[in-house]
């Protein structure tokens, strides 16, 4: 595992480290800039699972490349700290469009790429029927979602997956509100007509 996403060790916080805790992002990036070790501490303790997360819906449950997304995400966002113009953008707001970017551009790299050779994500429960069940159906919809159109992907994955609101998403993908009611709208009937007709493989009848 990469360093970016292994936890650190706990350690008792002083007072003035206390108090960054609940700091908001940009103000632990400024911190950063000057030289702020404990507020980079804080912000990649917060920010590197949400692009882990995002990564690995985008890129059909790969952890290791999540992995990598998420580490190059969060490299990219320190190197940007020196030209960070305060109320232009929310630094989540800007991490989601980065990350998404950096998943967008593995998965078109990979696009000749056989789905049957596309890694699953690892069952910790090989033995337990349900656990097998549940882990069929997470591989179906990371599947679904990679099958989806870049846009309708990246909408469905922010709204149904973060659980962000339309205005947030709209801001992330640079387009209207509107737009992603569209693309979000039309991913949710692209996911369902493809996982339709595999119901029953996938334990979902009489449920």
């Amino acid at each position: 595992m990469t360093a970016v996403m292994q936890e650190h060790p706990p350690r008792r916080l002083d007072a003035r480290t206390a108090s960054l805790v609940d700091a908001p992002d940009e103000t632990l990036l400024v911190l950063f800039g000057l030289g702020d070790r404990d507020a980079a501490r804080i912000l990649t303790d917060r920010l590197t699972p949400l692009c882990f997360r995002v990564a690995l819906r985008m890129l059909s449950g790969d952890r290791a490349e999540a992995e990598d997304v998420a580490q190059e995400a969060m490299l990219r966002l320190w190197r940007q700290v020196p030209d960070w113009r305060q109320g232009e953008a929310r630094v989540s707001t800007w991490l989601y469009r980065v990350t998404m970017n950096l998943a967008t551009d593995r998965l078109r790299a990979r696009r000749s790429t056989a789905l049957d050779e596309i890694p699953e994500p690892e069952d910790g429960h090989p033995s337990a029927v349900a656990g097998l069940i549940e882990a069929d159906r997470m591989v179906a919809l990371d599947r679904a979602l990679t099958a989806l159109p870049e846009r309708q992907r990246q909408a469905v994955v922010l709204r149904h997956v973060e659980g962000l609101s339309n205005p947030e998403i709209a801001s992330i993908l640079g387009v209207g509100v509107e737009a992603v009611e569209s693309l979000t709208s039309r991913g949710k009937r692209t996911l369902a007509a493809i996982l339709s007709g595999r119901k029953e493989e996938l334990g979902y009848v009489d449920e």
